[in-house]
C-alpha cells in the first residue's frame, strides 16, 4: 500500500471513529437539555466556522479563483448544509438505530453516483465487499436494537437520514478533483462559512431564546465534542481521505461508525461484546479491505492500454 493512500485511510478511520462516537452524545444532549437538533446544528457549523478561520491564521494562504469559489459553496450545501443539517433533524426525530441502518447506505448510492458521473468501474469485488460491509453493520446494529427497543423510528426522520447521505454521496462523487486541489483548511474554511450563511438565518430565533443556565456542564461537555470533535476534526481529516482515497473506498469507512457506537455502549455498561459482534466486525473490515482492493477507472484503463499493446507487438 502507497504512503498516500495509508495517509488517507487512516484519516478516514478516525474521522468516522469520531462521527460514530458523536451520534450517542448528541443524543445525550437532546435528551438532557433544552438544546434541540436546530440549535445543534447551528453550534456545529457556527463552531467549525470560527475553529477553521482561527487555524487558517497559522497556515499558508492560498488564493482561490472566483469559479473555484462558487463550486465551494455548492460542495457546501451538499457536504454540510444538507447533510449535517438533515441528518442532525433526522436524528432527533427517529431513533438512533433507524439512523444508523440508513448510513449503510452510503457505499452503495456513492458506488451508483460514481458509475454515473466519474465511469468508475463496478465491478464484483466491489459489490461484494459493499454487501459484506453493509452486512456486517447491520448485523451489529441489529445486535444492539434491543437497549433502544422503546424508542420507535419515525418515518419523516427516517427520510431526512437518507436524504442527508444521498447529499454526501453526491458531495464526495461531484467535487472529488475540487478537493485535491486545496488544503482541508482551506477547503472547510469556505465551505463551514458558506454553510452558516445558509442555515443561520433560518433558525438564530432558538439560538437567541435558548436558556442557558437550565443546560447542565456535563451537557456542555458533549456539545463541546460535538463541535471540536464530531464537526472539526472530523472535517478536518475527512478532505485528507478523499484527497487519496476514491469515492467509494471513502464511503465504506462510514460503517466504523456502528462499531466505535457499540464500543461506547460497551463501555457505558448498555450492552457487552459477544461473538456475534466480533464477526460483524470482521466482516465490516472485509468489506473495506475488498473495495479498496477492487480495480479503479485509471487501473482497468491501464490494464486495457496494456494489453492492446502487447497485441500490436505480437
Amino acid at each position: 500500500m502507497k504512503k498516500n493512500e495509508i495517509k488517507g485511510h487512516s484519516a478516514m478511520l478516525l474521522a468516522n471513529g469520531m462521527w460514530g462516537l458523536m451520534s450517542p452524545i448528541a443524543k445525550l444532549v437532546f435528551i438532557g437539555s433544552a438544546v434541540t437538533p436546530f440549535i445543534l446544528a447551528d453550534f456545529r457549523i457556527i463552531g467549525a466556522a470560527a475553529l477553521f478561520w482561527i487555524v487558517s491564521f497559522f497556515t499558508k494562504k492560498e488564493h482561490v479563483p472566483h469559479g473555484d469559489m462558487l463550486k465551494l459553496f455548492f460542495a457546501s450545501l451538499l457536504g454540510i448544509v444538507c447533510n449535517q443539517g438533515l441528518f442532525t433533524i433526522g436524528l432527533g426525530m427517529t431513533s438512533p438505530i433507524d439512523a444508523s441502518i440508513i448510513t449503510t447506505s452510503t457505499p452503495i448510492l456513492t458506488m451508483v453516483f460514481a458509475a454515473f458521473y466519474l465511469k468508475e468501474p463496478v465491478t464484483g469485488k466491489k459489490v461484494l465487499g459493499i454487501f459484506t460491509g453493509a452486512s456486517g453493520a447491520l448485523l451489529l446494529i441489529m445486535s444492539n436494537s434491543g437497549a433502544n427497543a422503546g424508542r420507535e423510528g419515525n418515518v419523516f426522520g427516517d427520510l431526512l437520514c437518507m436524504l442527508a447521505e444521498a447529499s454526501f454521496s453526491l458531495y464526495l462523487v461531484l467535487f472529488k478533483d475540487l478537493i485535491s486541489r486545496y488544503s482541508p483548511i482551506t477547503l472547510m474554511k469556505w465551505m463551514f462559512t458558506y454553510a452558516m450563511v445558509c442555515i443561520v438565518p433560518f433558525s438564530y430565533t432558538g439560538l437567541i431564546s435558548l436558556d442557558w443556565s437550565s443546560i447542565s456542564t456535563e451537557t456542555i461537555w458533549c456539545i463541546v465534542f460535538v463541535v471540536a470533535g464530531g464537526t472539526f476534526i472530523s472535517y478536518l481529516l475527512s478532505p485528507v481521505g478523499q484527497q487519496n482515497l476514491r469515492p467509494t473506498v471513502v464511503s465504506m469507512y462510514c460503517y466504523v461508525q456502528p462499531i466505535v457506537a457499540s464500543i461506547v455502549a460497551v463501555c457505558w455498561g448498555m450492552d457487552q461484546f459477544n461473538l456475534l459482534k466480533v464477526i460483524a466486525v470482521c466482516m465490516v473490515f472485509t468489506g473495506v479491505f475488498l473495495v479498496t482492493r477492487s480495480k479503479s477507472r485509471a487501473q482497468m484503463e491501464a490494464y486495457a492500454a496494456s494489453r492492446a499493446g502487447q497485441k500490436q507487438s505480437e
